[in-house]
């Protein structure tokens, strides 16, 4: 979708009211409003004043709209199908298996489990699902909130690290492997260790904090019973959320449509087992459905359009061009927009870059595509802002931006960095 530079007052204005939104959000512990509703005003204050600048015509602001809003419309509605499988096995109870798995009482092996069950999971599944699926579970396993941070934090790390190694895993490398920039084997080949070094290096970090035992885990492990079903609803959902990027693989289709079929399977499915009995209404998912986080989807909408805006005057396209003209290095070019991704969408910033070089100039696997699919996957994790999987995490555990940059956002970039020196030493510039 083509981009229009407007006039300076207008770039102004919108970028003014871009960056005092996202310190609002930034500093909502302190502010006291939600940011919710500063994500949705920013949004739509953004697009407002694009409309009425003048700078295009109605209709060509119309169709940019559209365009922009068809692509965050099919987040929100993986994450809200996701969202809802997920929420679907908790309430039967049907993480109690996989608890049982990961319980212990030492924080540390309890940390590394999780750790490594979220980068694996993540190169499958995607980012965003498996942080929703473990941010679950850990909710059941780490009644302690403070410890429960620590764990959280590493997920995100985990997750979009794990997701950045496989072609399906997180949504710039399927952007890249599907204008075909990157192939599924150099992918692996190139951007396994790199990944699992971003991972490993805040993974230590986080372990010479993390001692102790888990307090109260075996009280919670015990008092988990499973409802009528769990069993079913257990292995129906996972193989709901597998099948996901396998009907990508074997269709073509958009994820969130396969997210929307696993979710009417189980909805049918549920229902027949639950309709016989009125005390089961909880077990539905018209009752499940109440318990979505809409805060939390609203606050994808918000922020999302609002990074659109961002593309359409063509602030975007004009950071990517002078990268390439100050910068002049590849491999720090394809850093830079890893970092720049922690602050906007790695998606219109890779989009960006795709229609700035060619494959005659960069062609199909070469290093610098493939360290792009590392950074622009990893990078989010610098902020809880910067990814899917940090924004999905805000809202489930209410962990405000400090929080998360007090804790995260050091380790986070000690291992993104380690993981490009990684790559330049073992693949080259």
């Amino acid at each position: 979708m083509s981009s229009v530079i407007v006039s300076p007052s207008i770039l102004t204005l919108i970028l003014a009211v871009f960056l005092l939104g996202y310190l609002v959000i930034i500093f909502e512990f302190y502010v006291k409003v939600n940011k919710t509703a500063v994500g949705l005003f920013i949004g739509g204050a953004t697009w407002l004043v694009y409309f009425v600048s003048g700078t295009t015509e109605t209709s060509v602001a119309w169709n940019q709209l559209g365009h922009h809003l068809s692509e965050v419309s099919q987040i929100l509605f993986f994450l809200m199908g996701a969202m809802t499988l997920v929420e679907l096995i908790d309430s039967h109870k049907g993480f109690s298996a996989v608890i049982a798995l990961l319980h212990t009482t030492s924080k540390r092996v309890m940390l590394t489990t999780i750790a490594f069950l979220t980068f694996f999971l993540s190169a499958f599944l995607d980012n965003l699902t498996t942080t929703i699926l473990m941010i679950s579970i850990i909710r059941k396993l780490i009644p302690d909130r403070q410890d429960r941070l620590t764990v959280a934090c590493m997920v995100v790390i985990a997750a979009n690290a794990g997701g950045a190694w496989t072609v399906i895993g997180d949504v710039t490398t399927t952007m890249l492997w599907i204008n075909g920039e990157v192939s599924t084997i150099a992918t692996i080949r190139n951007v396994f260790i790199p990944s699992m070094i971003s991972m490993i290096i805040p993974l230590g970090w986080f372990l010479t904090r993390f001692k102790g035992k888990v307090t109260s885990s075996e009280e919670i492990f015990v008092k988990e019973e499973k409802e009528p079903g769990a069993t079913t609803v257990f292995v129906l959902g996972l193989l709901a959320l597998v099948c996901v990027p396998i009907i990508k693989w074997l269709t073509g289709m958009p994820p969130f449509m396969g997210m929307i079929i696993g979710l009417s399977v189980l909805w049918f499915i549920t229902d027949i087992i639950h309709f016989p009995y009125d005390d089961r209404h909880h077990l539905r998912i018209p009752f499940i459905l109440t318990k979505i986080d809409v805060s939390s989807i609203l606050f994808f909408l918000g922020i999302l359009l609002a990074v659109d805006s961002l593309e359409a005057i063509g602030l975007l396209r004009e950071v990517a061009n002078w990268l390439e003209v100050t910068v002049q290095n590849s491999t720090l070019i394809a850093s830079a927009i890893g970092v720049l991704s922690a602050i906007v969408d790695n998606v219109p910033l890779v989009a960006a870059t795709m229609g700035m070089y060619d494959l005659t100039q960069y062609p199909a696997d070469s290093n610098f595509w493939l360290l792009l699919a590392y950074t622009a996957g990893t990078g989010g994790s610098l902020l809880i802002i910067g990814s899917a999987a940090g924004v999905a995490m805000m809202g489930m555990e209410k962990i405000d931006f400090f929080s998360y940059f007090k804790k995260a956002t050091a380790p986070a970039f000690v291992g993104y960095a380690a993981g490009v020196v990684a790559y330049v030493l073992l693949f080259g510039y």
